[in-house]
């Protein structure tokens, strides 16, 4: 009897699972057709297709029912790969390594996206298929050249899509879009089924809404499959130091970003003092000088390697089937000799170890991801040089076989701004562990008295995560109490203006004359600190704190307002008024 229950409850379980992988399947059309955003998509999968596979997905698997799409240079099965060029479309019988082993762990998808013709260009228009338009502004670039995989995830048509990344492809479009973008150490992820743009230098890359699925994604396609012969196994991954170190260029090499971007890094810089971390400037001129290298050096030979003979076969194509732009580029690769490529070679060589050089002892390299964001008709007046400067960050990454992860970091005039931690090949997990503390919602906590530093509960804070952030005051209008507690500990109440005849501001939380302190002691600016805690650390430490203290709202001297301690009204009846001393610190050294 038992056992016919369980069965029941299993196919129940079953069910419910399936109808929600249908209900989401659903979702995501009704999306695609409410967006209306045709130039996303080269080929999109039949409902019912899709509908079908997603009914089948055994729920226990770690992406069970979750939809993806798959960037048009990379194999899916049943349907063509034109890599945005009609003319070389093939049909593959097999899916690539990347894609069937995510849909070995339930991952279903939808269909395949545009792109910049064989994935050279960083700005998503290099297309017959259409110039893939902005999330965020439609008459901007999306990024390229996975610039139809970074919009469906940006418009919430599918949880994660694929990507392909050789001078930026899988970061740049993350950092426009508001994403998350992996670009996986070099062989990690096979690159089988994958129509090579620089076959030595490709990743497959994924772009998500947030972190954890991105590199869930990445680690399930992770590993040699037994037929690309560039694929490697991970290493082991030594864990962050106490204090990780991270590397920004020097100012000079964060001159001409967007308005606005200089000060966005800077706050992204500062959100990583604020988590403890370490941060020295380093001179990446090393770094800069091999990305150009990439596309002003003889290295492009390699994309004449993979698609120069289908581009000089189809001359007649080029300015309709075949991107302008991306022929001249690809046919140049003809032009340098095996000389000057390993003349490259070694100065590739000697860059690398001068980068190494400079970033030794660091952790990680911290950039903004692109320098600017460009509308279409500024990349239409000028194809070439606009690209450029999308990749001043990028392009060196892959030629030096390092590992990169790019993050959101908020919004400057409304259009999404993004940072990039870059590092030395296989700590691509120390890159996430360093972006998961960065993106983590955080708490500024002002603390006025037995939680400052050196005091006998700031060790309270450090065990939820806090970090200190600056010494601080609060505005004049306040008043300190000594309370009678074990161990001792202030109490900060905001009082009304002296001689007002009322006790306390309007919603201080303090009780008025009648209940509590009565106007006329002195207020002051009281000293105090400024702490940071993830969130999670802060519900923690609050759910913990004991009566009478309180948290509300805490005005500075600067007259931004900040989280901070308070404490309830009865509990400074009959106290000292110790706000003549100007902090707690002060009091506490005079007796």
């Amino acid at each position: 009897m038992s056992a016919i229950v369980a069965g029941t409850v299993g196919t129940a379980a079953t069910a419910s699972s399936a109808t929600a992988a249908e209900s989401r399947v659903h979702d995501a059309f009704d999306r695609i057709a409410a967006v209306d955003r045709p130039e996303v998509w080269i080929t999109l999968r039949d409902r019912a297709d899709v509908l079908a596979e997603a009914s089948r997905v055994d729920p226990a698997l770690p992406l069970a029912g979750l939809l993806f799409a798959v960037k048009d240079n990379i194999d899916v099965a049943g349907l063509p790969t034109t890599a945005a060029a009609r003319s070389y479309a093939y049909e593959p019988t097999a899916d690539a390594t990347a894609v069937a082993r995510l849909r070995a762990a339930g991952a279903v998808v939808v269909g395949k996206t545009n792109l910049d013709q064989f994935a050279t260009g960083l700005v998503g228009t290099r297309s017959p298929f259409g110039a893939v338009r902005n999330a965020w502004d439609p008459t901007r670039i999306s990024g390229g050249s996975s610039s139809g995989s970074a919009t469906a995830v940006a418009l919430g048509v599918v949880d994660f899509a694929l990507g392909t990344d050789t001078a930026g492809s899988g970061r740049v479009p993350a950092a426009l879009g508001n994403l998350v973008g992996v670009k996986p150490t070099k062989g990690l992820v096979p690159n089988t089924g994958v129509v090579p743009a620089c076959r030595s230098q490709d990743c497959v890359t994924v772009f998500a809404a947030s972190l954890g699925l991105a590199r869930t994604a990445a680690e399930l396609m992770t590993g040699p499959d037994g037929v690309d012969p560039l694929a490697r196994e991970d290493r082991a991954h030594a864990a962050l130091p106490t204090v990780p170190r991270i590397a920004v260029p020097l100012p000079a090499q964060l001159e001409g970003l967007a308005d606005g971007w200089a000060a966005a890094f800077a706050v992204a810089v500062d959100r990583f003092r604020a988590l403890g971390h370490e941060v020295v400037e380093v001179d990446i001129a090393p770094l800069l000088d091999a990305a150009a290298l990439l596309y002003d050096g003889a290295f492009v030979a390699e994309r004449h390697a993979a698609v120069g003979a289908h581009i000089e076969a189809h001359a007649d194509l080029v300015g309709e089937d075949l991107d302008p732009s991306v022929a001249a580029i690809v046919l140049g690769g003809a032009r340098p000799t095996a000389s000057e490529l390993f003349a490259d070679m070694a100065r590739l060589d000697a860059l690398g170890a001068a980068g190494r050089a400079v970033l030794d002892g660091t952790t990680a390299l911290l950039t903004p991801t692109t320098t600017w964001h460009p509308t279409l008709a500024e990349v239409a007046a000028d194809p070439i040089g606009a690209n450029s400067r999308m990749g001043r960050y990028t392009n060196f990454a892959n030629l030096l076989d390092m590992a990169s992860l790019a993050v959101p970091a908020g919004f400057v005039d409304g259009l999404p701004f993004g940072v990039m931690l870059t590092g030395p090949a296989f700590t691509d997990r120390r890159l996430a562990a360093l972006a998961s503390a960065f993106l983590a919602p955080t708490v500024d906590l002002l603390v006025v008295g037995a939680h400052l530093r050196d005091q006998p509960l700031n060790g309270q804070l450090v065990a939820a995560g806090g970090s200190f952030v600056r010494e601080a005051r609060t505005a004049s209008d306040y008043r300190l109490y000594a309370l009678d507690t074990v161990p001792p500990k202030p109490g900060l109440v905001r009082a009304g203006p002296v001689g007002s005849g009322s006790g306390v501001a309007s919603g201080s939380g303090v009780a008025s004359a009648s209940g509590g302190p009565a106007a006329g002691p002195a207020t002051g600016s009281i000293a105090g600190e400024v702490w940071r805690l993830p969130a999670a650390g802060f519900a923690t430490f609050v759910a913990a704190l004991p009566a009478p203290m309180a948290i509300g709202t805490v005005t500075l001297e600067d007259g931004s307002d900040v989280t901070g301690f308070l404490v309830e009204p009865w509990a400074v009846v009959g106290a000292e008024d110790i706000t003549h001393h100007g902090g707690w610190r002060a009091y506490r050294e005079q007796g």
